[in-house]
C-alpha cells in the first residue's frame, strides 16, 4: 500500500465531526469514494495515489467509523449516513462526480445518486448490492452484534470477519500476508464503536425497485469468491440498470479493491475517464 496522499480534515455534518480525505485538487474531476463497513477511507489510499493529477479523491470517513465523531446510537441506518454525504458535497460544492463505492459505501451511495441524479457523472459499485440482508440471516446478525457491543473485533470474530472481507485465495496467498496483516489491524481498531454501523448495515431496505430510474454509466466489480454479497447481487443491479457494465473477477473476494488493486484501479481510472 502507498503512504497516505490527501489532507485530512474535519468538517462537522449534522452536528458530527466527519474527517475527510481530500486531494483538494480542485480543478480536476471529482471522485467521491465511500469505504466498506469494518474499514475506513485508508482503503482507498493506492487508488487516490494513482489517481493524483488526474481526479481529485474526496474520501470521508462514515459517522462512527475511522477518525469521524462516534455516535451514542444503537443503530445507525442508510439514510442517516446518505444525508451526511448529501451535506458534505454541499458544503464542498461538488459536482459532476463521478462515485466509488465498496459495499456499504454502495448501499449510501446508491441513496445519494437516486436522490440527486443531477450531481453525479458515473458510478462504481464494488462488492455492493441494492436489497436488503435476507431475513433468515438477521437472528445470526443480531447476535454478532450483540458479540462485537460486548467484546469487540477480537479472536474469531476477528477471524469470521476477515473470512467475509478477503477470499480463500487472497487470505492463503504468502504474498498478501503482509496485507493482510495489516488489514487485521484495521479491523481490531473499530472495536465496539462499530457495533450501531453493523445494525444499520443488517437493516437496510431494498433499492431494487429504484435501479432502473439510475441512468448514469455503472461499473458493477464483484469477487467469485464473495460470501457477503454473492456475484448474483451484483447481477441483478447491472440486470436493473439501464447503462450498467458487469465485471466478475475469478479468485476475488468482498474487496476487489484491495484483493487486486493492480487489476482493478487502472479499471477504474479508464472507466471514469470515459465519463468526462
Amino acid at each position: 500500500m502507498t503512504a497516505n496522499s490527501s489532507t485530512i480534515s474535519t468538517i462537522v455534518i449534522n452536528s458530527v465531526p466527519i474527517a475527510v480525505r481530500d486531494t483538494a485538487e480542485a480543478d480536476l474531476p471529482v471522485v467521491l469514494a465511500l469505504h466498506s463497513l469494518f474499514l475506513d477511507g485508508r482503503m482507498f489510499e493506492e487508488f487516490t495515489a494513482a489517481a493524483r493529477g488526474v481526479f481529485r479523491v474526496v474520501s470521508p470517513d462514515f459517522r462512527g467509523q475511522g477518525l469521524s465523531g462516534m455516535v451514542d446510537a444503537d443503530i445507525v441506518d442508510m439514510d442517516t449516513h446518505a444525508a451526511d454525504i448529501e451535506q458534505l458535497i454541499e458544503r464542498l460544492g461538488l459536482q459532476d462526480i463521478n462515485l466509488l463505492a465498496q459495499s456499504m459505501g454502495g448501499d449510501v451511495g446508491l441513496r445519494v445518486v437516486h436522490r440527486n441524479p443531477e450531481l453525479f457523472s458515473s458510478v462504481a459499485l464494488i462488492g455492493s448490492s441494492a436489497r436488503s440482508e435476507p431475513g433468515e440471516k438477521h437472528a445470526s446478525l443480531d447476535a454478532w452484534v450483540e458479540t462485537i457491543t460486548a467484546e469487540g473485533f477480537t479472536g474469531e470474530t476477528l477471524e469470521e470477519t476477515l473470512r467475509i472481507m478477503f477470499g480463500t485465495t487472497t487470505r492463503s496467498n504468502p504474498s498478501q500476508a503482509e496485507n493482510m496483516a495489516m488489514w487485521r489491524s484495521w479491523i481490531a481498531e473499530a472495536g465496539r464503536n462499530l457495533a450501531p454501523q453493523l445494525a444499520g448495515v443488517n437493516a437496510r431496505g431494498s433499492l431494487l425497485e429504484v435501479l432502473p430510474e439510475i441512468t448514469v454509466p455503472t461499473l458493477v466489480i464483484c469477487g467469485e469468491e464473495d460470501v457477503a454479497r454473492p456475484p448474483a447481487w451484483s447481477e441483478e443491479i447491472a440486470d436493473r440498470m439501464p447503462r450498467a457494465e458487469l465485471v466478475v473477477m475469478a479468485g476475488i473476494g468482498h474487496s476487489p479493491i484491495l484483493e487486486d488493486p493492480g487489476t482493478v484501479i487502472p479499471h477504474l481510472l479508464a472507466f471514469f475517464a470515459q465519463s468526462q
